[in-house]
């Protein structure tokens, strides 16, 4: 994370490719553990929409055999010299703080792909501005995203979504945006309302996600709720059809999840995104990450993406998690144009698993690279934790946290894979 303020101020705040729908931290340290060691949506709304008609401690180690302890503590994690993968085979059922108390667990839901084609939205139609905005969508590339949501069934239902162009993030405001649901992810589009772009602080945040101009808030009415599972909303510009796409997925407390941080965790390194942008590639993956990954997706685990890079390359997340194999899963970058690294990579990634932790979805199994992944990893979210064994660490050492060190992804598949299922 630490490429990224250079480049902003290189100008390349927002190299974005031209797809017509929307898709998806530092190294090394000493003592600790060891280890021998079609997916999502399309890219960043950029084009024009068209398709279907609308209807801690150290010392563990994850080498070899068994399966890891729970997975989630009301104390502190695993004790000193343990071996997360000879623990034996008594693995909670859940991954989430909610799980860790013995309550009923859900039965695993369906986390499908989602990518069906778009619904067509019909002809363009006039700018509400009609100089203002041409002259905003003339500075570049559509550079839209959706904010993706996990909620609790009864929780308050919104649409989230950022539009902006150019290498500037220039927000669109005050135009019309359609909204289209694809429910469950499965059947014909409806047509979910229509909302207007803001200006700067005219909304009040939702959660947590703060008006900084160009973003469209949309309640979803109370006739239209969403069940449980996962929900696709595709949110169209009027003026010139350009498109994102956002991801809701409705859980109960207890729903069995994963968090992975993204740069040097999933891509081959830390800064390998900066290079990617320059070229217009999309990062390689670590060997045998989107395998693991995969796995525990195919056994129930809800998989989400959480990232302290800037907002801007939310669309560039989900092509790396597309592209690369990984499974669909909800992306959350920070909010802000330049990432956060240190303390401030920290603080926010504490914040969306203390969210996460309030809603009963504090995930059991967590990945990460760098002290800022284990800083964060190690917290008490409300008398909970995640275990050290339950903690992995690509090729990195957490000495401070006592997390469990993975220098190959490959390792993990025999051991993750004999975890017990995580819901029933």
């Amino acid at each position: 994370m630490r490429i990224f303020p250079l480049l902003l101020a290189g100008g390349l705040a927002a190299c974005t490719s031209a797809s017509p729908t929307d898709e998806p931290d530092g190294g090394g340290g000493a003592g600790g553990t060891s280890s021998s060691g079609s997916t999502g949506l399309a890219s960043s709304g950029t084009g024009s929409s068209s398709g279907a008609a609308v209807g801690s401690s150290a010392g563990t180690s994850a080498s070899s055999g068994g399966s890891p302890t729970s997975l989630a503590s009301g104390s502190s994690a695993a004790s000193s010299g343990s071996s997360a993968a000879s623990a034996g085979s008594s693995a909670a059922t859940g991954s989430s703080a909610g799980a860790a108390s013995g309550a009923s667990l859900p039965g695993c839901l369906p986390a499908p792909a989602c990518d069906a084609a778009p619904p067509d939205p019909g002809a363009a139609a006039a700018w509400r501005h009609d100089i203002a905005s041409p002259i905003i969508v003339a500075t570049g590339s559509p550079n839209h995203r959706g904010r993706d949501l996990l909620l609790n069934p009864g929780d308050p239902q919104w649409v989230i979504a950022k539009f902006a162009y150019g290498l500037t993030d220039k927000d669109l405001k005050d135009e019309d945006v359609d909204l289209y649901l694809l429910r469950s992810c499965a059947g014909a589009w409806e047509a979910l309302g229509t909302a207007t772009t803001t200006s700067d602080n005219t909304h009040a945040p939702v959660e947590g996600v703060e008006d900084s101009g160009g973003r469209v808030y949309f309640q979803i009415p109370a006739d239209k709720t969403l069940g449980t599972g996962r929900h696709r909303v595709h949110l169209v510009v009027r003026g010139d059809l350009s498109t994102t796409d956002a991801l809701i997925d409705v859980l109960p407390p207890g729903t069995a999840t994963v968090v992975s941080d993204v740069d040097g965790t999933l891509t081959t390194s830390e800064n390998e995104e900066f290079t990617a942008m320059l070229t217009g590639a999309t990062p390689n993956a670590n060997p045998s990450a989107p395998e693991v990954l995969s796995l525990l997706a195919g056994r129930g685990w809800r998989v989400m993406y959480v990232t302290a890079r800037p907002e801007f390359l939310v669309g560039r997340t989900r092509e790396f998690v597309r592209e690369r194999g990984f499974p669909p899963g909800p992306v959350h970058t920070t909010l802000t144009l330049t990432g956060g690294t240190g303390g401030t990579a920290v603080t926010y990634k504490t914040g969306e698993l203390a969210t996460l932790a309030a809603r009963g979805l504090l995930p059991g199994l967590v990945f990460g690279n760098t002290v800022t992944d284990a800083e964060a990893y190690g917290q008490d979210y409300t008398g909970v934790t995640i275990p050290a064994e339950h903690r992995y660490f690509f090729q990195y050492t957490d000495g401070a946290f006592g997390g469990t060190r993975v220098d190959n992804y490959a390792d993990l598949l025999t051991p993750l894979g004999a975890l017990p299922a995580p819901c029933r």
